[in-house]
């Protein structure tokens, strides 16, 4: 008989709890299989799982009356399948909107940027993502990343902070809680393998039909070689076989499926020359791994690959903990026109300035690593907070004034 594994807390429980005690509906949207259902599970009396067809057919002939019989709060899962429950559930919000009521999860992106959304208003979005190495360990009694550095609190280095080899073996275990918590070796390659599969048949058909598979896989390969990357639309889809209208559907599918990111370009009227081509980020480096068939040597063997999937990684981790970060960040790439100015990410916190962040692949990253960022301090003035160098070794040590080098594994020291 298998035993149930014990629940692993999650960066947004504390969130989920506060907002149920004031609003009326909570819409947790982020990729397949990152543990949705299994955490708005905990504050549900009832679930309905709309991917069990004996369970979405009430709904499916009248959301109303269906939803009006049950115990609340109501979780309903996988709410793309049956549409027509975010209209239930803006009208049962209407007629009673005391908070607690609803939970909605679902994997897709795409019915939410249509003028008929009915969520506006009254469903609040929670964003949920791949699992941070800080919630598989459960190390969640420290601040946030980005809070600690607005705090001028001191970072440090994780106990037994991995080497550059042991952070390719933890990127390429995944933020998925299946391969990351339950799964080793072979298994977990493919799990994650199988994920890729079913993203590019079954998934993808279910969010805009007639797509070839084939084809999408092409595309998704070329995305993944370039993950962390500013690349002109035309490289992509010249590398995939693709003409451009079908290779921008592509992407759009892919960012609706919610396992493609396009970061943003900043702007600044400090700085001059600037791209404006977003960075296209896979959400998980573990599903690059998957998707060209990677292993930790493979990858230690390709230096440009490495910085991409090392870029991948902090990206994920620092995304994992947006939602939960009081200074409400919005995350950018910056780059100037001919690479003159690069930083990796920038996050601009409000009112209080930016952060600046650079991720190398080496255990002793040097002033010349800092660079682009003490350009950019020298640009911004006092909007610069901070600039961290984030490294694959042990230490973390000054590189010049505000700009600070730290391991990576500082996210869950």
């Amino acid at each position: 008989m298998a035993v149930m594994a014990a629940y692993r807390l999650r960066l947004v429980d504390p969130l989920i709890e506060r907002l149920m005690a004031e609003l009326p509906a909570l819409f947790i949207v982020g990729p397949r299989a990152t543990g949705k259902t299994t955490t708005a599970g905990r504050y549900a009396r009832t679930i309905v799982r709309l991917d069990r067809e004996a369970e979405a057919v009430a709904f499916r002939a009248d959301p109303d009356a269906a939803l009006r019989s049950l115990p609340e709060p109501v979780l309903l899962d996988e709410w793309q399948l049956v549409p027509g429950v975010l209209g239930a559930v803006k009208r049962a919000v209407d007629a009673e909107p005391s908070p607690g009521r609803f939970l909605i999860t679902g994997s897709v992106r795409g019915d939410m940027q249509g003028d008929l959304w009915p969520g506006t208003g009254r469903l609040t979005r929670v964003p949920m993502y791949g699992m941070s190495v800080r919630e598989q360990l459960g190390r969640l009694d420290q601040a946030p990343l980005l809070d600690r550095l607005l705090a001028g609190q001191t970072l440090g280095a994780a106990p037994g902070s991995p080497d550059l080899r042991g952070y390719v073996d933890l990127l390429l275990r995944s933020g998925f809680p299946e391969p990351a918590l339950r799964l080793s070796g072979m298994a977990a390659m493919r799990w994650l393998e199988s994920y890729t599969e079913h993203l590019v048949t079954r998934d993808a058909e279910m969010v805009e039909r007639g797509r070839d598979p084939a084809r999408l896989r092409r595309f998704l390969e070329a995305i993944a070689l370039n993950t962390a990357g500013i690349v002109e639309d035309k490289t992509l889809y010249e590398a995939a076989g693709l003409n451009r209208k079908t290779a921008l559907a592509y992407e759009r599918l892919l960012v609706n499926l919610l396992v493609l990111e396009l970061t943003p370009a900043w702007v600044s009227n400090r700085l001059s020359r600037l791209v404006y081509t977003p960075k296209r980020y896979m959400i998980d480096p573990a599903l690059t791994g998957a998707v060209l068939r990677l292993d930790t040597n493979a990858v230690l063997r390709d230096g440009d690959l490495l910085g991409r999937l090392l870029d991948t990684f902090v990206a994920a981790q620092l995304r994992a903990e947006l939602a939960v970060t009081e200074a409400r960040p919005r995350i950018y790439h910056v780059r100037q026109q001919q690479g003159r100015l690069e930083v990796d990410l920038l996050a601009e916190l409000g009112g209080h300035g930016v952060v600046g962040i650079e991720v190398k692949a080496t255990a002793a990253p040097a002033a010349n690593d800092a660079r682009h960022l003490a350009t950019l301090r020298d640009r911004l003035g006092d909007s610069f907070i901070c600039g961290v160098v984030f490294h694959t070794g042990p230490r973390v040590f000054e590189l010049s004034d505000r700009i600070l080098a730290a391991p990576i594994s500082a996210f869950w020291a």
